[in-house]
């Protein structure tokens, strides 16, 4: 490969003159073929900028999808010969589930139910139109009406009073027990605590709707209503915790966060760590998965340290699924590491546009070893049956990708320093850990399991921008962490907010009974 050469402007222009009379010296061959390798080099400098760039305005607005249907469409309609994008992905075969897109009844399980009975008939009537058959109840029909009100609503009772004329004394009408003993109802806290922490509705937004419906609820009210809940709640969290430690699979990763007092004491102590992160842990048991949040001046590594500090000695090490970043494991616990594959397979989607052969072939690749484990998923395979099957049919794909990289870097057909060569060493530096899935069974292919609960912390710090205060930050932590922990196991997260808060007292008794999963038995 040519180097580039630096050449002046008039030894161009004589240059120019001699390739037009056709009088060409000695090394002027040498000349344009270095002068065709600036300009090479300079096309795929821009392009890195541009994949530079185009990994910049993902992290700032976000990607709307890295499907292989998606990097791969604009090359499929280029090679299809009729016009037609032709599948090329193994998820291009699965036929898309068919539906109508409406709710069933089973849907609305927040909606007040009303039951209309027949104005004319009953069980056992003689059928009016064959006047032989006796009628039986049937299906109900459903009929839905929708009401516009403010998240919070309020009653105001006007208690009418009489005052004597003589002596003063007032005389008011007696509150009626409907009105109950609380002014907030036991429904209010986690209607904001969800709005918040759930949806990313800050408190002055929410503040400002419930004056544009005339039920005004100031900002400071909504946090001292949900600071109390929190308190309440504190013993299910740490149970939580507990619980969670004994996983056999542990998801982890950092997004960052502010907290404004912290801030304010890094900078006034002259803290040597000067970053804030919000930790996303997912630990998996047997059947259920717990999503914890921990926000602070601490990476991933060490608040999933303290987490395994909870766990019981007897336990085997666990699996950890991670990126390959060394701050997100737990010094002094031993883990079975594996390397997160979506995170691979992200560097070659991002640099698809300047190596589009060489990064297809890595996206299909990957896209069959996918499509098995979502086979494998919908087939209901226990993980030993999983391992099994990925061995049988997804190793010899994943051997013949690694000689394919090896290759790729020993022949040089990519350069180390380009941005495929790095794509390349990133997956060849970390190919065990990307691989565990082949070797122990549970191991999973990737991260987006925490990937997906960090975009609650995300869509929160979008809207509210900043925690106040470490208290602040923890009650947060606390009502993520049970509200995505309801998301993972199929539990409406309002039921289980507000049964919780109806039944407070009996909370701190045994927390273990109040868990998501099983907290419905303990209610009777």
């Amino acid at each position: 490969m040519s180097e580039p050469i630096a050449i002046t402007d008039e030894e161009m222009a004589a240059f120019l003159e001699r390739v037009d009379a056709r009088r060409l010296l000695e090394g002027d061959f040498d000349l344009i073929k270095a002068m065709a390798e600036s300009i090479r080099r300079i096309r795929h400098v821009l392009q890195e900028k541009d994949a530079s760039i185009g990994r910049l305005v993902k992290m700032i607005f976000g990607a709307k999808t890295e499907s292989a249907k998606n990097v791969l469409k604009k090359v499929e309609k280029e090679e299809a010969p009729s016009g037609k994008p032709q599948p090329t992905t193994a998820f291009s075969g699965i036929e898309k589930k068919k539906g109508h897109g409406r709710n069933g009844k089973e849907a609305y399980p927040g909606a007040q139910k009303k039951w209309i009975a027949h104005a004319e008939f009953s069980p056992g009537t003689l059928c009016p139109g064959c006047f032989k058959g006796r009628l039986y109840r049937a299906e109900p029909g459903v009929l839905l009406r929708f009401v516009g009100t403010a998240p919070i609503q309020g009653t105001l009772y006007e208690l009418e009073k009489y005052r004597c004329n003589l002596c003063g004394e007032i005389y008011a009408a007696k509150e009626p027990e409907e009105a109950g003993e609380k002014k907030y109802d036991e429904t209010v806290a986690p209607t904001i605590a969800i709005l918040k922490y759930g949806n990313g509705l800050p408190f002055y937004r929410l503040e400002q709707l419930q004056r544009s419906y005339g039920v005004p609820l100031p900002a400071s009210t909504q946090w001292e209503i949900v600071k109390a809940l929190a308190l309440l709640l504190y013993p299910v969290y740490v149970a939580l915790m507990d619980l969670a430690a004994q996983g056999f699979l542990f998801h982890n990763d950092d997004t960052p966060a502010k907290i404004l007092a912290l801030l304010k004491e890094i900078e006034q102590e002259d803290l040597e760590r000067k970053g804030l992160f919000t930790t996303g842990v997912v630990s998996v048991l047997s059947d259920r998965k717990i999503a914890l949040y921990f926000t602070g001046n601490r990476h991933a590594g060490e608040n999933l340290k303290d987490l395994l500090g909870r766990r019981k000695a007897e336990l085997p090490p666990p699996l950890q699924m991670c990126d390959a970043l060394s701050r997100n494991l737990p010094k002094d616990f031993i883990t079975i590491l594996g390397n997160c594959m979506g995170h691979a397979r992200r560097n070659f989607v991002d640099i698809f546009s300047i190596f589009p052969e060489q990064c297809r072939h890595v996206i299909e690749v990957l896209g069959k070893v996918y499509y098995h484990d979502e086979l494998a998923r919908e087939r209901n395979m226990d993980q030993n049956e999983r391992l099994c099957f990925h061995k049988e049919q997804s190793a010899f794909l994943m051997e013949e990708l690694k000689e394919w990289l090896d290759r790729q870097m020993g022949e040089r057909k990519a350069e180390p320093n380009s941005s495929l060569g790095k794509a390349i060493h990133y997956m060849l530096k970390h190919w065990g850990p990307l691989t565990l899935f082949l070797r122990v069974p549970g191991a999973p292919l990737d991260n987006n399991v925490v990937e997906r609960a960090l975009k609650r912390v995300v869509l929160h710090r979008k809207n509210s921008l900043f925690f106040k205060t470490k208290n602040g930050a923890l009650v947060g932590d606390l009502f993520m962490s049970l509200i995505q922990t309801c998301h993972l196991s199929g539990v409406n997260p309002f039921h289980y907010l507000a049964t919780l808060n109806r039944h407070a007292s009996d909370l701190f008794k045994d927390p273990k009974r109040w868990l998501p999963w099983n907290y419905r038995p303990a209610i009777s």
